[in-house]
């Protein structure tokens, strides 16, 4: 019988974490592999944190002992030299999926394909990628296909570019606005009447974690599609940051161009828009995957409505106000703390202690 212990590699980032959480809230042990921590092994947010490094295959298969599943989320720290260190860390996952039997959870993207599969995609479409970074996506599904009949199952999601409350590095938290501050403009990366496919992470996270639960049914390798959000004509998505900012009270965005010349610029020196830069012709082109084998085979595909979606990623960011009722309960919190310090200071003024001692101890009293 299987285990229901999975490992998360990436478990610190974006679609990782979300996997994460999804899995341990499923019901499942989760064990996080993090290159830092003070402890090797640390119980943490109801899940097991151990201590270890992704380029090591000894720390992979020691945290993968006994693990039914191995969710493959993880990139080199800051995506520094990615081409050198992906595949590596992708063999130490195969050889500890191997050793116990386990199935390989890889969210994918659509930088295995070029113009020759453009403008619908299917789980089957011919790769052909066109930039550097897809050859290396292309290899790796390549590796995992030829594990999946050795001893692992694979499974494969492919999705559009990710935006959510808990993001790492994305088009959307570093492209399109700016972490941690208001939305004051917005930075639109494709061309005119372009459309775009965009992926909620927890979206994302729940359709793995699904298909994960029905693994015994699916085909050893087994790659799936999702549609997440399709904007269009490249504007649905500014609209919809537009009207949150404004219902949470906000003044409206404005909305412009990302500036592409300046990154032609500044690629030599800024590796994060080297990365960026490398993947324009997605911007410029109708590129939308089919989901008609995710939906045969869950019967649905998990989908949040795109306001809804967005409001929680941009809080998440850190890019809207605290809501009234999060204010009106800071207010709570503050006048029930000075009322209880008031109480307090009135007992201990009967056995003569002087109040101003008191008082002058307490400044959150005084504020």
């Amino acid at each position: 019988m299987e285990s229901n212990t999975v490992l998360v590699l990436g478990a610190t980032g974006g679609i990782g974490g979300e996997a994460a959480r999804q899995l341990r809230d499923a019901g499942w042990t989760v064990r996080a592999l993090r290159r830092s921590g003070e402890q090797q092994i640390e119980l943490r947010d109801g899940m097991v944190w151990m201590r270890g490094d992704a380029m090591n295959r000894d720390d992979v298969l020691a945290a993968a002992e006994g693990c039914s599943v191995i969710v493959h989320a993880v990139n080199p720290p800051g995506y520094r030299r990615w081409g050198e260190l992906v595949l590596p860390m992708l063999d130490n996952t195969i050889v500890a999926a191997q050793a116990n039997g386990a199935t390989i959870v890889l969210p994918g993207t659509v930088y295995n394909y070029g113009p020759s599969a453009f403008p619908t995609l299917h789980e089957d479409s011919l790769q052909q990628p066109v930039t550097r970074k897809g050859a290396i996506r292309v290899e790796m599904e390549r590796r995992l296909l030829r594990a999946s009949s050795r001893s692992c199952r694979v499974i494969v999601v492919r999705a559009g570019d990710f935006f959510g409350p808990k993001l790492g590095n994305s088009w959307f938290s570093q492209g399109v606005l700016k972490p941690g501050q208001p939305v004051k403009s917005i930075s639109m990366p494709n061309a005119p009447g372009v459309g775009h496919q965009w992926s909620y992470l927890p979206d994302v996270a729940r359709a793995m974690v699904e298909l994960v639960q029905r693994r015994d049914t699916l085909a050893p390798f087994a790659a799936f599609h999702m549609a997440g959000h399709w904007d269009s004509h490249g504007t649905q998505l500014a609209a919809a940051i537009c009207r949150v900012v404004v219902k949470r009270g906000g003044v409206q965005p404005k909305v412009r161009a990302f500036p592409w010349w300046l990154t032609a610029l500044a690629a030599p020196f800024v590796p994060t828009l080297r990365e960026l830069r490398e993947m324009r012709y997605l911007w410029s082109t109708r590129v939308e995957m089919s989901n008609a084998k995710l939906v045969s085979t869950l019967g649905h595909e998990p989908h949040t409505p795109l306001d809804e979606a967005v409001e929680a990623a941009l809080e998440g960011m850190g890019c809207l106000p605290a809501t009234p009722a999060r204010k009106l309960s800071t207010v709570k919190k503050a006048f029930t703390t000075a009322v209880f310090a008031l109480a307090v200071g009135v007992c201990l003024c009967t056995i003569d202690v002087r109040a101003e001692h008191l008082f002058a101890n307490l400044p959150s009293i005084g504020q």
